[in-house]
């Protein structure tokens, strides 16, 4: 016979507690470090920049870490970070450090779920709110719905991860999503941030406006197709 045991359901919840207590701590750990360049680029974006200078060939590894953390915390915004990219780094190499930083970050979020399943999640978010997002429940055309979600601009992105993880879509789906759909919501960020670095104003305004309003419908397109299949399941 063998002497293997299977765990109990009370010491595999007290693993996953385990496990995510030790996950915000490290995330505490990271915010600590990461929290005061991050404060010094809203006070004062040359400090930012210059703090960027300091750290060279380690500035993007550290910008990636802030990134990450910025997706793995979901109620941290993430704009804020995709225009500081723009401004110190340029918008192309920007560009390409928030769209990896924030691969990394979605395929952490969406492992961390699948591992720990609603226990994650609830240390960001109530259930209730979850449950509220039918259209992740249409399993027959999944695949479709993540992508537009995550390509539509003005779509809370960060909590649709979470979301996302307590799906059946296949972790190869949601590597390829995560790679190519949230790259109109970065580019236009960087794009303005990189405006500013360059002392171009009135084309860092433009591009705000112009990001702001298609957010806006982006979220009002969001909202719509949400009612819309709350509705049709009544």
């Amino acid at each position: 016979m063998s002497s293997h045991r299977s765990l109990t359901d009370k010491q595999k919840r007290w693993i996953a507690g385990t496990g995510i207590f030790l996950f915000l701590l490290l995330s505490a750990v990271v915010c600590v470090f990461a929290g005061k360049p991050l404060i010094q680029f809203v006070q004062e974006p040359e400090r930012f920049r210059a703090w960027v200078t300091e750290q060279g060939v380690l500035a993007p590894i550290a910008f990636l870490g802030m990134l990450i953390l910025q997706i793995v915390v979901a109620v941290i915004p993430g704009e804020p970070l995709e225009i500081a990219a723009g401004y110190a780094f340029g918008a192309v190499e920007g560009t390409l450090l928030c769209m990896f930083g924030a691969f990394l970050g979605r395929v952490a979020v969406f492992l961390l779920v699948r591992r720990f399943g609603t226990r994650a999640v609830e240390v960001f978010f109530p259930l209730e709110k979850l449950n509220a997002l039918s259209v992740l429940q249409n399993k027959r055309r999944l695949t479709l719905w993540v992508f537009f979600l995550f390509f539509l601009p003005g779509t809370p992105k960060d909590v649709l991860c979470y979301l996302v993880g307590l799906t059946n879509l296949p972790l190869r789906s949601w590597l390829l999503i995560s790679a190519i759909a949230p790259f109109p919501s970065i580019v236009t960020s960087t794009i303005g941030g990189d405006a500013l670095g360059m002392g171009n104003y009135s084309f860092a305004l433009l591009v705000f406006v112009v990001t702001f309003a298609v957010s806006g419908l982006g979220l009002l397109v969001y909202r719509f197709v949400c009612q819309s299949r709350e509705r049709s399941q009544s």
